[in-house]
């Protein structure tokens, strides 16, 4: 059986993030970054990375993402293609289509989209 916490994204301390958009931010834009990314304010726009992404309990994504791993523990508006896992977590919501290798969606976890899992 395949253990949900079996990844290290829910390893990542906060000092293993070279940048975490605080609470206190909105950001609207594109944003791009090769390095572990957190989310905890509010972002609008496109987010593109080569790296991992965590959106934290009270951040609001507004933004098409595409990411290595993507895990989410807020809310987003928006498609999400996460090149090798998309994990949303009990707290988490997703209104948009995920496209991912491994997707997982813990029991409690809001999604309303189209599911794509690739090989």
């Amino acid at each position: 059986m395949f253990d949900t916490k079996d990844t290290d994204l829910f390893d990542l301390e906060e000092e293993d993030f070279d940048t975490i958009l605080a609470s206190d931010i909105a950001f609207q834009g594109s944003i791009k970054f090769t390095k572990p990314f957190m989310i905890r304010g509010t972002v609008s726009g496109l987010i593109d990375a080569s790296s991992d992404l965590v959106i934290d309990t009270d951040a609001v994504v507004n933004a098409d993402i595409n990411a290595t791993r993507v895990l989410v523990r807020g809310r987003v508006e928006g498609n999400i293609i996460g090149q090798d896992l998309v994990f949303v977590t009990a707290t988490g919501s997703v209104n948009g289509d995920i496209t991912a290798k491994q997707v997982v969606l813990e029991p409690g976890s809001r999604f309303s989209g189209k599911c794509t899992m690739t090989q």
